[in-house]
């Protein structure tokens, strides 16, 4: 496969996890912002939406408050953030368009139905209702992509940039939701475990779709550490880091059985994983949470840079929010 092939599926799966990554927050901060006003936190649930994003300082930029309007607006549809719903599906369709060839049928349908849906039915303006239909609409697009990459493609190396991209991608994600819930949510004088922070995780949770497993696995009531464990060390639970690094590890390892040769991508997913599997919930949480999660963060931008070096057309740059600038101009140019 050529490194550019290769580049424009795993961009496009990223950015396909990015937008319903985005949806998610959106999700989860309406869900917050029904809460009354003693449940709001250091901030409000829309304070936390932009720190999740990693696009702070681009927000400052373009809005003087932080509210529903300008939140909504900024994730959702501003195209001047990279990161935005509309521009990720976009860049994704852009990317998929470059190598239609080496995608089947149907996964070309998902992403150019909706890029066409999205430049004909979306606008700024809408309600809430209609607001939350939009969001429940862009993570059915991402989860329709993903299943037609499972029910379609031949197991070959686009499958696997389609899993790399895919998983490097939602690791990072679940990794800053997690910092993100303790760093702004919850106030100083709120204890953990205390009826605010039950109603914070449980919005997390239904944020990444894991409410129904977290009950399924441990079978009582929400528990600040029994959350962690569950998206960072519970392995059937398919948005924790360490899934995402099992099946990381899974199709570095086969890219290496099918070229021949092996790069530095697959020793870092490798001592990740290991990591995770020796990690204890009550370890972690004893040396700090928001450290554990800001090496992974790094370790997993080093596994990205890793792979652009070893497969990719370009090195990519280090990827130290979820909005990445150089790579959509870059994704751009590949399509002109």
């Amino acid at each position: 496969m050529l490194s550019r092939t290769a580049e424009n599926i795993y961009w496009s799966s990223r950015y396909l996890e990015r937008a319903d990554f985005q949806a998610r927050i959106l999700d989860a901060c309406i869900r917050l912002s029904a809460l009354p006003a003693n449940y709001a936190g250091r901030g409000s649930a829309w304070d936390g939406a932009i720190a999740s994003t990693g696009g702070i300082q681009l927000f400052r930029t373009l809005y003087d408050r932080v509210d529903e309007r300008t939140v909504r607006d900024f994730i959702a549809f501003n195209t001047a953030n990279p990161s935005s719903i509309s521009n990720c599906l976009t860049t994704a369709r852009n990317n998929a368009r470059a190598v239609r060839t080496a995608l089947t049928s149907e996964m070309w349908e998902v992403i150019n139905d909706a890029w066409l849906e999205l430049k004909e039915g979306t606008g700024r303006d809408m309600d809430r209702d209609a607001f939350s239909r939009f969001i429940s609409w862009v993570k059915n697009v991402a989860q329709s992509f993903e299943g037609a990459a499972h029910r379609t493609m031949l197991r070959n190396d686009a499958y696997y940039f389609t899993r790399i991209g895919g998983s490097i991608e939602r690791a990072d994600n679940t990794a800053r939701i997690l910092d993100v819930k303790y760093h702004l949510l919850l106030p100083p004088s709120e204890a953990v475990g205390g009826g605010l922070d039950y109603f914070q995780w449980s919005a997390i949770l239904r944020e990444v779709s894991a409410l129904t497993a977290y009950h399924w696995v441990y079978r009582e009531s929400i528990k600040p550490w029994l959350v962690a464990d569950l998206l960072i060390l519970n392995r059937q639970m398919p948005r924790s880091l360490t899934s995402c690094y099992e099946v990381l590890t899974q199709y570095l390892d086969l890219l290496e059985d099918r070229y021949g040769q092996s790069g530095a991508a697959q020793p870092v997913a490798r001592e990740t994983l290991a990591e995770l599997r020796g990690q204890q919930i009550e370890r972690l949480f004893q040396e700090g949470l928001h450290e554990f999660i800001t090496a992974f963060i790094g370790r997993n931008n080093k596994l990205g840079d890793s792979i652009a070096q070893e497969y990719l057309i370009t090195q990519a740059p280090a990827h130290p929010a979820p909005s990445a600038p150089a790579e959509l101009v870059r994704d751009a140019a590949h399509d002109a």
